[in-house]
């Protein structure tokens, strides 16, 4: 009998869906190169998370038994450290997972998710996952544009992302910015606030998003352990909403999400605050730093885009192309963030890296703009 039934298909919305490309550590050839394309912390991870994700892995049962399913000392760490109540703090696998959680629980087919143009990839992915429609707002030379958001939204709009820092741009909406906006939300859309690089900022720089989910009922806040604190291998995300939100996303996060070496680490890097500090201190010098050097190829085309985060935007539009620049770099033992994917064909995402990595990386563009 001959089976005249259908090959088996994805969703056409998966089918869709461009998978997100990780930032590289190595040449076409395997060489390892000096990564500078994840926004990874140069200083590595606080003495003090070292020695809690340590002792934990030496328990006798610290890989035959499940960590705690509602991570329980560490949402109450988070809680003390933020003043937040810790029955409204959730966790995940990276702050990736709780944006996905956040587009699984409030939108579907027919349903449309909104973000800034330039925002971060995950957003359309999130988007697509669950058959939503990504829809993307014009930006302002990089940066957030308001009143764009807010004319995009239509009774089909369920979740609208701001990446704040934003990623890749590195940009930086305002407190007031970011409460205008909320306020010219509908009451049924959810506003997921991505903060990932939140530590980098100065206080004066806050946005609100926080506070705003202390009491706004359609408001939620991730973060994540993976930047500033140098936990990026064990993928630890949080986010902060209101009980409502919270109990939607627990009901389909899925368990165990956060092991139990992670959560320990985690716990301590929140009372690392000298390791904080300082991973900020050095970023803010030798981000402007780079900046700078940076600037002074503005005759050859080079334009930074201004930065609130632990990288730059490095738009190539003179001779030298951010592609050809791109495998300078490489040449040179240097790999960045091309971002063709992401309609930046003409710029690269450099992180900040060490001393020694910043100098050694503007000392290659140099030789790439001249040679």
């Amino acid at each position: 009998m001959t089976d005249t039934t259908a090959p088996l298909t994805p969703k056409p919305w998966i089918s869709g869906i461009a998978p997100y490309v990780p930032g590289k550590s190595a040449g076409a050839d395997g060489r390892p190169l000096v990564k500078l394309s994840a926004n990874e912390n140069p200083l590595g991870t606080g003495e003090k998370a070292r020695a809690a994700f340590r002792a934990a892995a030496t328990d006798a049962d610290a890989l035959s038994r499940y960590p705690d399913p509602g991570a329980a000392a560490l949402r109450e760490a988070i809680a003390a450290k933020f003043g937040l109540d810790p029955a409204r703090v959730i966790y995940g696998t990276g702050s990736d997972d709780l944006l996905h959680l956040a587009a699984g629980a409030y939108a579907g087919p027919g349903d449309e998710i909104l973000y800034v143009r330039y925002g971060f990839a995950v957003y359309e992915i999130a988007a697509r996952r669950v058959g939503a429609t990504p829809v993307e707002a014009d930006d302002r030379d990089y940066a957030t544009d308001v009143d764009a958001l807010l004319a995009r939204v239509t009774e089909r709009t369920r979740v609208v992302y701001l990446a704040n820092p934003n990623n890749p741009t590195g940009t930086l909406a305002t407190r007031e910015e970011v409460a205008r906006l909320h306020a010219g939300l509908p009451r049924d859309v959810l506003l997921v606030i991505d903060q990932a690089y939140a530590e980098y900022l100065d206080p004066q720089q806050d946005d609100g998003g926080l506070e705003l989910a202390k009491s706004a009922p359609n408001v939620f806040v991730t973060r994540t352990f993976s930047k500033i604190h140098g936990l990026a291998a064990e993928r630890i995300g949080w986010g902060y909403a209101s009980d409502e939100v919270i109990a939607a996303l627990h009901r389909i996060r899925l368990p165990f999400n956060v092991t139990r070496c992670g959560q320990a680490a985690a716990i301590a890097a929140l009372g690392d605050e000298d390791f904080v500090t300082a991973s900020r201190t050095h970023n803010a010098h030798w981000r402007t730093w780079l900046a700078r050097e940076l600037d002074g190829f503005g005759n050859r085309g080079v334009r930074v885009v201004p930065s609130a985060t632990n990288f730059l935007l490095v738009l190539f539009e003179g001779d030298v192309t951010a592609e050809a620049m791109y495998q300078r770099l490489m040449e040179a033992g240097y790999i960045v963030r091309w971002l063709p994917g992401q309609g930046l064909p003409h710029a690269l995402r450099m992180t900040i890296g060490t001393e020694d990595e910043t100098r050694g990386l503007a000392a290659a563009i140099r030789a790439a703009l001249e040679g």
